[in-house]
């Protein structure tokens, strides 16, 4: 096959495409998480008791966990197969019809049991989709880019889920504003209406994003596997134990601070809301530059380093971030939130999109990443309003929660520790990769 003889678009330019997409991507994921705290228990299980209604609304949400594998050897598949640009575009596409149909959803009070049904299959869809989207736009801007900066560009990809955090609570606080009887009328549906605009922008940067050189690589040289999540199974297990589990630090903070707190904040402690969504606010938006930032010191010593000094300022900061959320002021908790979030969460999360891909060869690079990814998420990330509302009424205290915290940061140590030697592309003399083993 002849090769084209275009010019590679720059690593910038696919690395902004790849944070552009998963802004919006995040943001549609995000607002039903967000509306899981606000609103759907009243709406969609007002039968239940609050605590109980909240654990359903929470149910709800971690549905999607359990989609995302499903979407990730989906997606993976054929992002082995035929492409990583043809799938991102399929899961822009998917997100979008999830997220667009929950705002037009009837509530319990109009269809009954069906509402609350039809709110589990919309977001297994937005799970499904998610689940192939991170591991596509996470091996577009990777492997795009220069060996020296693939931790980098591989973070941009990251920078999109507090830049999609800084949308879903910037439409949060502006529609709290609202009186309380419009917003539970109607008011909460516009955020899922309203992505149809994102997901067009997205689905437009998408379809002008080139192909992979390394997929291309592998495509010429006809190394493309049959079935790639097999070849995963048999020949990358540990490789994939230790990709699931090197989330446990940033996914436990990153979802205690966003979607357990919005709870915690006003139910126990009486805060305005709004006040939890503009501290919010601020903090995703530094944390979208420090995250970049941080993952550069990851080029210059290495994405393990980096991930084991992420796992010990998480296990530090349990504490003092509830601390200084809890004195209940603006400023304590955009204090809070300022370590959560820019500190804490982008420290320990910024170089796992490139230690997470690089575990795995470019001719299953997809399939593995994703998986790793998403399998990791139902033991990281899907259980962590529910088991932190649990502590909280059990123990009555936060103290349940900050060690909950400080648990899961010593768990991912030991597997990040122990991780296996990854494999790195390095760019040859033309477009071609090819792989090697990388400390």
């Amino acid at each position: 096959m002849a090769r084209t003889t275009d010019a590679p678009p720059s690593p910038l330019k696919v690395a902004g495409a790849s944070f552009i997409g998963t802004t919006i991507e995040w943001y549609d994921y995000y607002i039903f998480g967000t509306a899981a705290v606000l609103i759907f228990n009243t709406q969609f299980f007002p039968n239940l008791d609050p605590l109980a209604g909240t654990l359903a609304a929470f149910a709800t949400f971690a549905v999607a966990f359990i989609a995302r594998p499903f979407g990730g050897a989906f997606f993976g598949h054929f992002g082995d197969r035929i492409g990583r640009k043809k799938m991102l575009v399929w899961s822009v596409l998917c997100m979008g019809l999830g997220t667009l149909v929950v705002g037009f959803l009837p509530t319990y009070a109009q269809i009954g049991i069906w509402a609350p049904l039809l709110l589990v299959i919309c977001r297994f869809l937005q799970g499904f989709a998610v689940g192939g989207e991170w591991g596509g736009a996470v091996l577009m801007s990777l492997e795009h880019a220069p060996a020296n900066k693939r931790a980098f560009y591989a973070s941009f990809p990251q920078a999109g889920v507090p830049a999609g955090t800084v949308l879903s609570a910037g439409t949060f606080a502006l529609l709290t504003l609202m009186p309380d009887e419009d917003f539970n009328a109607w008011g909460w549906r516009i955020p899922f209406l309203a992505s149809v605009i994102l997901v067009a922008i997205g689905l437009y940067i998408r379809l002008k994003v080139t192909e992979s050189p390394e997929f291309l690589a592998v495509k010429e040289s006809n190394q493309t596997p049959k079935v790639p999540v097999w070849d995963v199974l048999k020949f990358h297990k540990w490789a994939l134990i230790v990709g699931m589990m090197c989330g446990f630090a940033p996914n436990i903070v990153f979802y205690i601070a966003t979607v357990f707190m919005v709870k915690y904040g006003p139910t126990d402690l009486g805060i305005d809301s709004n006040v939890i969504f503009v501290a919010m606010m601020i903090a995703a938006s530094i944390q979208v530059v420090s995250m970049p930032y941080i993952a550069t010191f990851a080029d210059k010593t290495s994405k393990r380093r980096l991930l084991l000094i992420g796992c010990v300022i998480v296990a530090l900061g349990a504490f003092p971030v509830f601390w200084l959320f809890n004195i209940g002021t603006f400023w304590s908790i955009l204090a809070a939130l300022l370590i959560a979030l820019p500190i804490m969460h982008a420290v320990s999360y910024g170089a796992i999109s490139g230690f997470t891909a690089e575990l795995f060869p470019a001719r299953v690079r997809y399939t593995g990443t994703s998986l790793a990814y998403q399998l990791g998420g139902i033991i990281t990330s899907a259980p962590v309003p529910i088991i932190a509302t649990l502590l909280l009424a059990e123990t009555g205290t936060f103290a349940a929660v900050a060690g909950y915290m400080i648990v899961a940061a010593a768990l991912g140590f030991v597997f990040i520790f122990f991780a296996p030697k990854g494999h790195k592309a390095i760019a040859t003399n033309d477009t071609a990769r090819v792989d090697e083993f990388a400390q």
